[in-house]
């Protein structure tokens, strides 16, 4: 009969195919099978949480409620099924037990390694054509779920079987299917862990199925305790059912001095062997046990037999694949507090020999913790570097344990290793000068460029990197990515490869470096080279901030579409690996405000700078902090207030303590400066900010000729903007405005056809970026130009009407908008004794007129001049030629 053996000639175990059966003391829980029932009206359900919160039975119950049970085909999934054509073997024949009359043409596979495409193809074919869907259970999925080949098979036939296929995965662990598309699209219910978790009337329904009565707040205390577990509540109900008082003994429960703990001590370990109590006692330090592991505590060469033993006798160690077992978390914590009593001080030594088993093992992570269990911080230090996981500690998901892990390192533990292990916990903090007084340490014991020492070398050079992208010094850091590539050549390269965190922290500090250098091109190349390293947990933060500063550097070369682009990729790289805004580095919000504010657009720019100062590590990254204040002065700008924004500036001018210049920012805060005073109607101090920085290129051009256009100097404005090539390197955000200030250059002097010219282009360039704020800032001039020519606003419908550009009048902007009504004489003469910064007193004496009718003409003038105060008022009449 066709399906009944494996591809390796094994009978397939019938045993897998069958629903479990309930016991006579499971709880039945509608509101979950409720949950169930919804979420396989969908493609994909997820049942996951630990072991023994009850997943299993749960949707074998649901199953039992079902009016045609036998609909439903089970699988059991065995840790051989890695292998696709064993996996899939079982699927099939599982459908044809359960029913579902699987055709002979769509075959089975051939082989225990492989499954042929097509075969799965005719399995979603035939499944999209079913009336009614399939519904297929896999349990224990965690024993494939690392599978990234049978995940993509998985989801081909879900994604192509349409309605045909209802999964459902009961699994510890995620599967690696793409459940955010899944959850996206809202084609997923999930069970998780908090729902399996048992509420305290689910408690006390299964303390009656025990014939156990226990107190509503007993009841209560219990669950607290357990966390709802399911395993946990029935090892206290075993315990409780031997007291005569179980409320009392819920309220004074205490792992390893309970009765729980007598139980478990009477029923489980005295009922054992010498040899195997010692193996538990000694084990329960580990959270997973290896055979060769227990070996190396207890001394003896009987582990392998005795953990199998356990394991089969369901005393509370479970096998948890490869070799590896598990002890019962509870049980785990009274074997534990017995040991102390049993062999007082041992645990240091059986800490000392894990941590050692575990470390020649590869198991860095897992020895860590042995290892300061142990006191032993040089080793735990010294394995740490050798391993190259310093990285580990400055990225990735296990960060935060490991650098809890080393505070409590004493400060007696000497040595380069654990130096460098103080170094980086420094620098995670942001705290350079202590970070260098270690690395100075570790470096002094570095002479020795050996083979042995390269380890240390890579990641004394990878510590350098960072503190030099901290003080903003590239050379610095180049030196140190220098003596990096060369430790990495002792070094083997399979071990270079299991660590991408380590290429991909070196390149974005360097390029970050370099970028705050204003080494424009050769951040890039650095930067480029960090996003393209391996994709992986480990690499998520590096990956999202190379991504972020590729994208402030697209934006200050002028190319604010690809800009964008790359910050939209930094902060889906963040969602996608699980960043938490804090954590984010604040450059990819603040490149997307810089974005909408180029596009006139404020209210997202100011939503993009709100959760850019969301990060706590933007306000001590260099390149962040001189984002937020240059942000929030262009906004201010944008918004009418050039003396809020030229406060803001002033203190970009000086860099923080122990960070060097940056020629980017200083020319930036200048460029931003000189621009605030000409929004004050102060072209002259725009011309002394940008000389007293020394700021050139095409930027800095522009905005000095429009310095000079404003004391109505247009030839030598012109003659600054022939020193710009007319081909410009840099991107539309730059280009556009130098247009238009050659532009209104060409107008003032007379050239209309030139200046027409040039507002065509620059409308041409600005188009497919959106950019808005250019033509706004251009001011009066502009729209006066545009409605005598009205035929250069055709086919530009998507710039606003404030800025003009169609022809009609446009609606009043606070900042530039026209003059309602024209000023009356007298309105005019108490304007012009305005801009004279003349006090209202002084004014009416001047004209001799009364307090109040100043008032009143003064009133009128902000009205027309759509002001609120004396200084908006005069840059208004100003730029209106009214002054």
């Amino acid at each position: 009969m066709a399906g009944l053996l494996t591809p390796g000639g094994d009978p397939l175990l019938a045993v897998r195919f069958t629903v479990p059966d309930l016991t006579e003391t499971f709880v039945r829980r509608p509101r979950l099978v409720g949950r169930l029932n919804e979420g396989v009206q969908g493609p994909l359900t997820l049942v996951n949480g630990p072991a023994g919160a009850g997943k299993t039975l749960l949707v074998a119950h649901w199953i039992s409620t079902m009016d045609r049970p036998g609909e439903v085909a089970w699988l059991t999934v065995e840790h051989e099924d890695t292998g696709p054509g064993i996996f899939w073997t079982y699927v099939l024949e599982s459908l044809r037990r359960h029913g579902a009359a699987v055709p002979d043409d769509v075959g089975s596979p051939s082989s225990p390694g492989d499954v042929d495409h097509s075969l799965l193809t005719r399995l979603a074919a035939w499944l999209s054509e079913r009336a009614d869907p399939v519904i297929l259970v896999l349990d224990e999925f965690d024993r494939v779920g690392a599978s990234a080949e049978l995940a993509d098979e998985l989801q081909f036939v879900l994604r192509h079987a349409g309605g045909g296929l209802r999964l459902v995965i009961v699994s510890r662990t995620e599967p690696q299917l793409p459940l955010h598309r899944y959850r996206a699209a809202g084609a997923v219910a999930e069970v998780r862990g908090a729902d399996l978790a048992f509420v305290p009337g689910e408690t006390a329904a299964l303390l009656s199925r025990h014939d156990i009565r226990l107190s509503d707040d007993g009841a209560r205390s219990l669950t607290e305790w357990t966390g709802g577990w399911a395993a946990g509540l029935r090892l206290c109900i075993l315990a409780a059912q031997h007291v005569d008082d179980p409320d009392t003994f819920i309220k004074n429960f205490e792992a390893g001095q309970s009765t729980l703990a007598d139980f478990l001590l009477a029923e489980v370990l005295e009922a054992q062997s010498d040899e195997t109590q010692d193996l538990l006692l000694r084990s329960s330090i580990l959270e997973q046990i290896h055979p060769d592991l227990a070996n190396a505590l207890t001394g003896r060469d009987d582990a392998e037999a005795i953990l199998a033993g356990l394991q089969h006798a369901n005393a509370f160690v479970e096998a948890i694949g490869h070799s590896w077992y598990r002890l019962h978390p509870l049980f785990a914590e009274i074997l534990r507090v017995h040991l102390r009593v049993r062999q007082p001080g041992v645990e240091p030594e059986l800490h000392r020999r894990a941590a050692r088993w575990l470390s020649d093992a590869g198991l860095l992570a897992e020895a860590l913790p042995h290892a300061a269990g142990a006191g032993e911080w040089e080793l735990a230090a010294g394995r740490f570097i050798d391993e190259l996981a310093i990285g580990q500690l400055l990225t990735g998901l296990d960060a935060e344990r490991l650098d809890g892990l080393f505070a409590a390192m004493p400060p007696d533990a000497a040595g380069p290793a654990a130096c460098l292990v103080r170094a980086a916990r420094e620098l995670v903090r942001h705290d350079v000068d202590r970070a260098l007084e270690f690395l100075r340490r570790a470096g002094e014991n570095l002479t020795d460029e050996g083979a042995d020492t390269a380890a240390l070398r890579l990641s004394h050079a990878l510590l350098r990197v960072f503190t030099a992208r901290l003080t903003g010094s590239a050379e610095r850091a180049e030196a140190a990515a220098e003596d990096m590539k060369a430790a990495e050549l002792l070094l083997p390269a399979e071990r270079l490869e299991q660590h991408p965190e380590l290429p991909a922290l070196m390149l974005t500090d360097l390029g970050s470096a370099q970028l705050w250098a204003g080494r424009f091109d050769e951040a890039r190349t650095s930067l480029s080279a960090a996003a393209r390293v391996d994709d992986g947990p480990s690499t998520a933060y590096p990956r999202h901030e190379s991504l972020s500063r590729l994208a402030l550097i697209d934006f200050l070369c002028g190319r604010p579409g690809r800009s964008e682009s790359h910050a939209r990729a930094a902060v889906a790289e963040a969602e996608r690996s699980g960043l938490p805004p804090a954590a984010r580095t604040g450059v990819a919000q603040l490149v997307l405000a810089a974005v909408a504010v180029d596009r006139d657009d404020l209210p997202v720019a100011q939503t993009h700078l709100d959760q850019a100062t969301a990060s706590t590590t933007a306000s001590r990254d260099p390149v962040a902090t001189a984002g937020l204040g240059l942000l929030r002065s262009r906004i201010l700008l944008a918004k009418g207030h050039p003396k809020e924004a030229l406060r803001v500036l002033q203190e970009l001018r000086r860099p923080p303590q122990g960070v060097e210049p940056s020629p980017w920012v200083s020319g930036r805060a200048a460029l931003a400066m000189s621009t605030a005073h000409l929004a004050l109607g102060d072209p002259l101090a725009a011309l002394d900010v940008l000389a007293e920085e020394g700021t050139s290129g095409p930027e800095a051009t522009a905005v000095a000729a429009r310095a000079r256009l404003a004391t109505g100097d247009g030839e030598t404005a012109r003659a600054l903007l022939d020193d710009i090539p007319t081909e410009l390197d840099e991107g539309p955000g730059i280009a556009v405005r130098v247009l238009l200030v050659r532009a209104q250059t060409a107008d003032a002097l007379g050239d209309d056809s030139t200046a027409q010219r040039l507002v065509a282009r620059a409308l041409h360039l600005a188009r497919p970026e959106h950019l808005r704020l250019p033509f706004v800032e251009a001011g009066p001039w502009l729209r006066s130009f545009v409605r005598r020519r009205p035929v250069l606003a055709q086919g530009h419908e998507w710039l606003p009407a404030m800025a003009a550009v169609r022809g009609t009048e446009p609606a009043p902007r606070p900042d530039h908008a026209l003059v309602i009504e024209p000023l009356s004489e007298r309105e005019q003469e108490v304007l012009e004794r305005l801009s004279q910064m003349m006090s209202r007193d002084e004014i009416a004496a001047d004209l001799h007129l009364s307090v109040n009718t100043v008032k009143t003409h003064l009133k009128s003038v902000y009205r027309k001049l759509a002001a609120t105060r004396r200084g908006e008022a005069v840059r208004r009449a100003r730029d209106l030629h009214l002054l």
